[in-house]
């Protein structure tokens, strides 16, 4: 007859299997927050190589049309390309619509960064309706006023992500990314600290990215209003 040792020797007694589950619910404990940092590290390189290859289209829009997308581009693309595409709209997906209208990109991909109101992928269908719809945009598009940036600072921004509830008011979600990806005019993207107290990113010294005036990227002539998204 076996001793209970030989007997335990075939299996996991009931307080090895407890420390087994101990450790596991431990392991996990302490890899999820990792998962989730790897996962946004991962989110922060989409949201920063779709923005560089926005600016590259936006760059090549502003050669051909002499500005970046406003009102009058619209016009301007309607009427040398007899596109069928909505440019009439005043959302970011509207003024950036107007780069495959022109056809300086075919893609959807440059305009997408995770965010919750970005609810998908884009699925690079342009043809009509179906181009820039609702849920495939996550950058705002900066302007001044109703009119296009001029493309004469490089230090200024065009585009920015991810924007708090997709409002206009220059507030960022921690969220997805962690931090906020801003689009320059000199052709790079940058990764902001979002402030806790007021969901904002420093710019300039103590200036936040709507502060326009002496000290600012925007100077005394611009007044710099975000575009934003259009929400599923």
């Amino acid at each position: 007859m076996k001793s209970n040792t030989q007997q335990q020797r075939g299996g996991f007694t009931l307080v090895e299997l407890l420390v087994v589950i101990v450790i596991i619910v431990t392991l996990a404990g302490l890899s999820a927050p990792q998962l989730i940092r790897m996962r946004k590290k991962g989110d922060q390189v989409v949201a920063m190589n779709n923005g560089k290859s926005m600016i590259l289209a936006l760059t090549d829009f502003n050669n051909e049309y002499g500005s970046f997308p406003d009102k009058e581009t619209a016009k301007a693309v309607s009427e040398n390309t007899g596109s069928t595409l909505n440019l009439l709209g005043d959302t970011a997906n509207d003024y950036f619509r107007q780069l495959i209208a022109a056809g300086v990109t075919k893609s959807e991909d440059p305009f997408y960064s995770k965010t919750p109101y970005a609810t998908k992928r884009p699925d690079n269908n342009v043809k009509g309706s179906e181009a820039l719809k609702a849920g495939e945009v996550g950058f705002g598009y900066i302007m001044n006023g109703t009119v296009a940036i001029g493309n004469d600072d490089p230090n200024r921004i065009i585009a920015v992500t991810p924007l708090l509830n997709a409002s206009p008011k220059g507030e960022f979600d921690a969220g997805p990314l962690d931090k906020a990806a801003l689009v320059y005019l000199d052709q790079s993207v940058k990764m902001l600290t979002i402030r806790e107290d007021n969901k904002k990113v420093v710019i300039n010294g103590s200036k936040t990215l709507l502060d326009s005036g002496e000290g600012t990227i925007w100077g005394t002539d611009i007044k710099p209003v975000i575009k934003v998204p259009k929400k599923k």
